[in-house]
């Protein structure tokens, strides 16, 4: 397990500095941090505050999942499913949430939101080429590995 130090900034004295739900938990919480509870009409999207603002390291992004008992017991989920907080970003950390259910919502301030993993990536240099190489799935895509 690799650990560093990752700056946060408080844009909100109430803002909650994410946490981790275990040792090895890979995602850290992150919280609302509204003045008001924000309603979520079923099937629509808002943005929530957390108050905070991130420095991730460079060779790193922050990726923001959903809870897994937020989105299996009351539908919510962020809308873009993963958000991701590049290395540059300097802004507040918001929350994009999506009411999958049928009945209106209701988040709090301080409430778990969603989960943060920071994680390194790879940059690609692309190249524009005349053929590939074959395999033996080839073009096959959508299901083509599965049953026959």
């Amino acid at each position: 397990m690799t650990t560093f130090d990752i700056n946060i900034k408080k844009l909100n004295e109430n803002a909650t500095i994410p946490s981790y739900g275990s040792e090895f938990a890979a995602g850290a919480d992150l919280y609302a941090c509204m003045e008001e509870p924000v309603t979520i009409v079923a099937g629509e999207t808002q943005f929530i505050h957390t108050g905070l603002a991130i420095e991730i390291p460079a060779g790193y992004a922050g990726l923001v999942y959903a809870r897994s008992g937020l989105a299996c017991k009351r539908g919510l989920a962020p809308a873009n499913k993963v958000g991701v907080i590049d290395a540059d970003y300097r802004g507040e950390i918001m929350v994009a949430l999506h009411n999958h259910s049928n009945v209106d919502q209701t988040i709090e301030s301080g409430e778990r939101i969603a989960q943060l993993v920071i994680t390194p990536y790879i940059t690609g240099c692309f190249h524009t080429v005349d053929e590939l190489s074959d395999t033996v799935r080839g073009e096959g895509g959508f299901g083509s590995t599965g049953r026959k």
